[in-house]
């Protein structure tokens, strides 16, 4: 029998879209189903001034295949020279919505990022002023400190006197990993959000690494112990409004996830919907799943809803997904749950 769940159409509030040939390859599967998403700066060279976001907004836009609606919302590159002012200009005309904070080395393209938050503290200062949410990507790059440690200490030792020191500030703990990160955004009153990927849901470290490293799961933050996964879903299918959807959908050709030196990243721009349909049937919270995906996002970035719907359908048959975009840089692999899928997009 066919079931049938139509949803406010959604956004990504985490996406990576790349440029040139790959953006042309990748955006229209974000579009098909997304009606907005905050863009990632870490291109090379990053995204730092409001005049590169706007450059770069007009060719994403330039990139959307005719027939295709979508509005990409542009954030900015925080960088320890990063100009207080053009940030506040930038966010003024409505171009920026958010700055996207990378500790230097966490993860691709990063090592523009910060070392020395103080040198910081002006830009933080005027956002909290302006009211400019800070999005995060939480883990110390400290060598001494285990990587599947790095989230929880990024949370003592950088977010939480980060917010301390300036009152006011908005945050968004993107693509959280952990049950530290989702208790300390329950633990808060106001002012703090989390996003949570399509695959942190779905994996696990074993996935990555039993029976063979699996280079297509490698992601940063990686995926951490089965009780941190359960956690995620126990926040994502909660109905709390403090955490949406951000599916740091990040595209890389197979031979550089497939080198000596992966990179990390899972690309589920594709089938993310298919994908958390089913993992919110089986927690049993179908019906919290249009709040996290389409209603919790707008509401933190205080931005109206989109106004139009989709569709999802769930089939007696398994659904069929393409196993690889084709991009004029390489193929990409779309991300595989390891497990049969029933719903679709109609």
């Amino acid at each position: 029998m066919t079931q049938s769940l139509t949803l406010t159409r959604p956004d990504d509030w985490h996406l990576h879209l790349r440029d040139g040939d790959m953006l042309r390859a990748v955006l229209p599967e974000t579009a098909r189903h997304f009606g907005r998403a905050i863009i990632m700066p870490n291109l090379v060279p990053p995204v730092v001034t409001g005049a590169q976001a706007s450059a770069y907004r007009d060719r994403i836009l330039a990139a959307l295949p005719e027939g295709m609606a979508f509005e990409p919302l542009m954030t900015l590159y925080l960088t320890e020279d990063t100009d207080p002012a053009d940030v506040a200009a930038a966010h003024a005309s409505g171009l920026v919505k958010a700055v996207k904070l990378y500790p230097a080395g966490a993860t691709t393209n990063s090592h523009s990022g910060v070392r020395d938050f103080d040198k910081v503290r002006p830009v933080l200062e005027k956002m909290a002023e302006i009211g400019l949410t800070l999005c995060t990507h939480g883990e110390v790059t400290d060598h001494a400190i285990d990587i599947f440690d790095r989230e929880a200490v990024f949370i003592d030792r950088v977010l939480d006197p980060i917010r301390r020191a300036t009152p006011g500030l908005r945050v968004v703990m993107e693509h959280i990993t952990t049950q530290n990160a989702a208790d300390y955004v329950r633990s808060q009153d106001k002012g703090l959000g989390a996003t949570i990927t399509t695959h942190h849901l779905i994996i696990n470290r074993n996935h990555i690494l039993v029976g063979g490293i699996k280079p297509h799961y490698y992601c940063l933050p990686v995926a951490k112990r089965e009780e941190h996964r359960i956690a995620l879903r126990a926040a994502a299918t909660s109905g709390d409004a403090r955490f949406f959807l951000g599916t740091d959908s990040a595209p890389h050709t197979d031979p550089n996830k497939l080198s000596a030196c992966g990179c990390a990243g899972c690309f589920t721009a594709t089938n993310t919907m298919a994908l958390l349909a089913h993992v919110f049937e089986e927690d049993g919270a179908l019906d919290k799943l249009e709040g996290f995906a389409s209603k919790h996002g707008p509401a933190f970035y205080r931005l109206p809803e989109n106004q139009g719907q989709i569709t999802l359908v769930k089939q007696d048959a398994p659904v069929t997904f393409p196993d690889k975009i084709d991009t004029a840089d390489g193929p990409v692999t779309v991300f595989d749950p390891g497990f049969a899928v029933h719903w679709t997009v109609a």
